[in-house]
């Protein structure tokens, strides 16, 4: 479980998270929407301690890691997995080489275990035979693909999603959207999604969260977001509706 408590963050002037709280259950998938600019990627840095809040508390399985030293913070880092906006892959590694990058620096495995494993997640994002192609030569759905791979490559309870469907066509969307339920059922691990895109918010989402003006404003399920007359949340549904047609 993840607990956000009283969390607090600012660049310069502009504050950011003024005293959020939010806890993540283990097994669920967490959607954070919220207008650009309202701290959710910020929200998804804090978690894994890339960034520093001024105050409050992020607890991992009730471990807090605000002020951890350095290799105590890389030992809860190897609990997560990260998906980046724009895929984050190294262009001058293959695609086994970004997928099998955190296996071979942090676990003591053999090399015929890592080549396994690389093949069995690129197996599971249905990339089967790109081991040896670079990405410049793939899709945006494959980078993304190959994003995923690689996050759940050294085994994470945690996967942090930074707007996984932004870029793609509606049909690779979906299939990203898909992956991510996938990831869920078959694999067991508690998901914490960041988008704008309330399609993919409604299909991934067990619990879907607002951070307006620093706080979490509603919360609720899908169907209980749908619902809502929140004007915030207005604005969201609005243009799903709006991109149904």
């Amino acid at each position: 479980m993840i607990e956000i408590e009283n969390l607090w963050k600012s660049f310069n002037s502009n504050q950011v998270l003024t005293g959020l709280q939010l806890n993540i259950h283990d097994g669920e998938s967490l959607v954070v929407i919220g207008k650009s600019g309202s701290g959710k990627s910020v929200l998804l840095k804090l978690m894994i301690g890339l960034l520093k809040p001024e105050r409050g508390k992020i607890r991992i399985e009730r471990e807090d890691i605000v002020g951890m030293g350095f290799r105590d913070l890389q030992k809860i880092r190897r609990r997560f997995g990260f998906v980046f906006q724009a895929a984050a892959l190294f262009d001058s590694l293959t695609v086994a080489e970004n997928v099998g990058l955190a296996l071979r620096k942090f676990f003591h495995y053999s090399e015929g275990k890592i080549e396994h494993r690389i093949r069995e997640c690129l197996a599971f994002v249905d990339l089967e035979g790109a081991e040896n192609k670079y990405p410049a030569e793939l899709s945006g759905g494959m980078k993304k693909r190959v994003g995923v791979a690689r996050a759940i490559a050294t085994y994470p309870q945690y996967i942090l999603f930074d707007e996984p469907t932004t870029g793609l066509d509606p049909e690779t969307a979906e299939n990203i959207n898909q992956l991510i339920v996938k990831l869920k059922n078959e694999m067991e691990v508690t998901s914490v999604v960041v988008t704008h895109d309330m399609h993919s918010a409604f299909t991934v989402g067990d619990r879907i969260v607002l951070l307006h003006d620093g706080k979490i404003e509603v919360e609720g399920s899908p169907t209980e977001i749908r619902k809502m007359v929140h004007p915030e949340v207005q604005k969201f549904l609005i243009g799903y509706t709006l991109n149904q047609y």
